[in-house]
């Protein structure tokens, strides 16, 4: 009867937000031809997030080693909610759930889940008594629930469409008491439960084992070894129309599960509690700091000179330095914003060690290079592109590669398959050596990286950032 209910519902949801469209048959040919793959993921402190600048978590480290393996660039799409999760799938604006997916019947009915990535099982997540640290063990024990018998009458908060309700449904009927199952609002994770029970907002709610445990390490006033279910394996899910891609990725995943590389990604996010402690508490970590760096303020002022959105300044100093005030590269060039120390002193920092001096002088030089782009580029942003280019590789560089593209009948005000593809071709002496280029050699392929390495961390930071 649940399973039918649960199928029902799902089935509602998908008439409510897709009205009369029909799932999209995309499979890894029509995935290749459009040029990236769609990967949905959750808004997680363990599957992916920001941590000082970097993207960071297990399903980004595994979809970036799947991206290489297909050959295929990740577009990772962040939804709040497991259910519009599902959705989004099942009407083609994903093409794979990466996400750690409890594998259930239910579930199996409408989505193809990929072969198990791990295997846990849910525990229940439970407040320790006042005074705690003062109590022996055996007393701490007698004010806790460890037989599930005791939570009936109990109420129970879980995360909206998890399989955590299904679960304490059933878990009713075998214990022949009523749990009361509350279902948090759609954008409530279960790690904001699990806080939520730290603090004291609600007694009780259900989690993953594995997630369970790393999360206890920060909330120490948490208990987790209750467990409410048997064993279950997690995974990720594509469309049934899909077939071609889901065997790629179970191939994929059969190889690398034979790889000590795998095992060190999940030991990293899920067994090494330090680091995630330190993570949690961290100002630079968006579910709890909601920061990116030490200087954030200094670059939201001076990116409304520039009028960029602040975050993409941050991505351009955060692939300058990773924000820190004492880099110095092989090449002399210093501080923040990575200025040359002549570059530094014409843009007015006489100390391009300090945050602020460099930052000024950096945004100064990009003003200046926005104001000699204008007169060749007027569209602001594609604009943007030969600004970050110049900022790499120098503005004469660049007009070199115009030049080029104009010879070899491509559009010398556009970046893309165009004006970079000519870039590429300035570490070719058949290319640099003509007259038309002024600077001579260049390595190409570092400034065209650097474009796409910013606008991509850009993108990270806007999931995470308002």
């Amino acid at each position: 009867m649940h399973r039918q209910i649960w199928i029902i519902a799902y089935i509602a949801i998908l008439i409510v937000f897709a009205g009369c469209r029909q799932p999209k048959v995309i499979d890894l040919q029509e995935i290749r031809e459009r040029g990236e793959l769609i990967a949905v993921t959750g808004y997680s402190p363990i599957s992916y997030f920001i941590y000082r600048g970097q993207p960071m978590g297990y399903e980004y480290e595994l979809l970036q080693m799947l991206s290489k393996h297909l050959d295929i660039p990740i577009h990772i799409k962040v939804v709040r909610d497991i259910e519009t999760m599902f959705e989004k799938l099942n009407i083609g604006e994903g093409d794979l759930l990466a996400y750690n997916l409890t594998v259930t019947s239910e579930r199996r009915e409408i989505v193809a889940f990929t072969e198990p990535l791990n295997v846990t099982r849910q525990v229940l997540v439970q407040r320790k008594p006042e005074n705690w640290q003062n109590m022996m063990l055996h007393q701490i024990e007698n004010e806790l629930i460890r037989n599930v018998i005791d939570l009936a009458g109990k109420t129970v908060h879980v995360r909206k469409g998890s399989v955590y309700r299904t679960r304490l449904q059933n878990l009713s009927g075998e214990i022949g008491g009523d749990i009361e199952i509350v279902e948090a609002a759609g954008e409530f994770t279960t790690d904001d439960l699990m806080r939520q029970v730290s603090d004291g907002t609600i007694e009780y709610t259900v989690a993953d084992e594995n997630i369970a445990r790393i999360h206890a390490v920060y909330y120490r006033d948490i208990d987790v070894e209750t467990p409410v279910s048997l064993p279950q394996q997690t995974a990720w899910a594509v469309r049934y129309s899909s077939p071609d891609l889901l065997d790629a990725i179970n191939e994929w995943l059969a190889s690398i599960q034979n790889e000590v590389d795998y095992y060190v990604i999940y030991n990293k996010y899920y067994e090494n509690r330090r680091a995630f402690s330190v993570r949690y508490g961290s100002d630079y970590f968006p579910f709890t700091g909601g920061s990116i760096s030490p200087y954030d303020e200094l670059l939201q002022q001076q990116a409304e000179r520039l009028g960029w959105d602040w975050r993409l300044l941050a991505a351009l100093v955060y692939q300058e330095s990773q924000f820190r005030p004492r880099a110095r590269s092989w090449a002399g060039a210093v501080g923040l914003m990575q200025l040359m120390p002549t570059t530094a002193r014409e843009f007015g920092a006489t100390n391009p060690y300090h945050p602020e001096e460099n930052i000024r002088a950096g945004v100064n030089f990009l003003v200046w290079l926005d104001e000699y782009w204008r007169e060749f580029i007027q569209d602001e942003r594609e604009r943007l592109n030969f600004i970050l280019a110049s900022y790499n590789v120098g503005h004469g560089h660049v007009q070199d590669a115009r030049r080029l593209a104009s010879a070899y009948d491509a559009d010398p005000d556009i970046w893309h398959s165009n004006v970079e593809r000519f870039m590429l071709k300035k570490s070719n002496p058949e290319y640099y050596n003509t007259e038309m280029v002024q600077y001579g050699y260049a390595t190409g392929v570092e400034p065209v990286r650097y474009v796409e390495s910013i606008f991509d961390l850009y993108k990270h930071y806007v999931t995470f950032l308002d």
